[in-house]
């Protein structure tokens, strides 16, 4: 987040870093300047404008609500405030205006629904949407610092300190822990309640599996779209080529297609391999790939900061 802050140019008045009591005192080099974190108190949030949070869904429940009786707009990264419809789950790119609605709180959406929706929205503005479909091939540092590490000892040899699933992350493919009564693991579920929410369409039919796969950072994604008028894939191209944070990667003759190692460290959501689906009178496939801790997290949050304050200062 700091590194969004500095490269997006916001002009920071002043700048509380907040964590848990065992971080208070370590210093972090930030926005051009030395920052000692401090302990999160209740009392943390008096004097300041907005608060960007990334320490969990339980840390979220209790202190955003503080924060927001103190005058402090929470952004919020975790999964605790995004289906409560007095708050509002914000794309930059797709519903810009729901950022108004807020009463102090503000939800950041899911990584893997951030670059779905970036990418299919203008072809649904456009073309209508009957179905969407969608694959996902997600790396583990999703699932945060733990996935790192478990996939990384993996690749060395080394048995994991700790472990976000009981299955190897190196060389395999494993799903998201399935809890849900119906066989849907909950990354999935978040994903179709999340798109429908974010785009205004409470009843479009969605499907998505979840999967992790071994890559170090960034988001994959198979996209099905069942539009319902004709979508001609160059229209589609030119169309999401004319958009604000998306970049069409599309030659495949030349190898040319979106990946997660291309696009770590950046902001856009890519778009590739668009071409029919014959399967349907009117579909598109799509390869949509996004940096998950940047757009899909840090990104979005200032985005949404930026969106709040519409200037550089805050």
């Amino acid at each position: 987040m700091l590194r969004v802050l500095e490269e997006h140019q916001v002009q920071v008045g002043e700048l509380r870093l907040l964590a848990s009591k065992r971080s208070a005192g370590v210093v972090i080099q930030g926005l051009g300047r030395e920052n000692v974190v401090q302990e999160l108190t209740p009392e943390s949030f008096a004097g300041m404008d907005y608060a960007l949070f990334s320490a969990g869904g339980a840390i979220s429940k209790i202190y955003a609500p503080i924060a927001a009786s103190a005058g402090c707009v929470a952004i919020d990264n975790s999964s605790s405030w995004r289906m409560d419809p007095a708050v509002p789950l914000v794309v930059p790119e797709v519903n810009p205006g729901d950022v108004h609605t807020h009463s102090g709180i503000i939800a950041n959406p899911n990584c893997s629904t951030i670059q779905l929706v970036v990418a299919v929205k203008p072809l649904i503005d456009m073309y209508g949407a009957k179905r969407l479909v969608v694959s996902t091939y997600q790396s583990p540092s999703g699932a945060g610092q733990q996935g790192v590490d478990q996939l990384t000892a993996e690749l060395a040899g080394q048995e994991p300190q700790n472990r976000i699933t009981p299955h190897t992350l190196a060389m395999n493919t494993v799903f998201h822990t399935i809890n849900e009564l119906n066989g849907s693991s909950e990354e999935e579920v978040k994903m179709m309640r999340e798109t429908r929410r974010i785009l205004h369409l409470p009843e479009l039919p969605i499907a998505v599996t979840c999967v992790r796969v071994p890559v170090l950072g960034g988001h994959a994604e198979s996209v099905a779209l069942e539009t319902v008028h004709a979508c001609d894939p160059d229209a589609a191209r030119k169309l999401l080529s004319a958009q604000e944070g998306i970049v069409v990667v599309d030659d495949p003759a030349s190898h040319t297609y979106p990946t997660p190692a291309a696009s770590k460290g950046t902001d856009p959501v890519y778009v590739g391999r668009i071409r029919k689906d014959s399967s349907v009178e009117h579909g598109l496939l799509m390869w949509v790939v996004a940096d998950n801790l940047r757009k899909g997290a840090a990104t979005n949050a200032v985005q949404i900061l930026q969106l709040l304050t519409n200037t550089t200062t805050t």
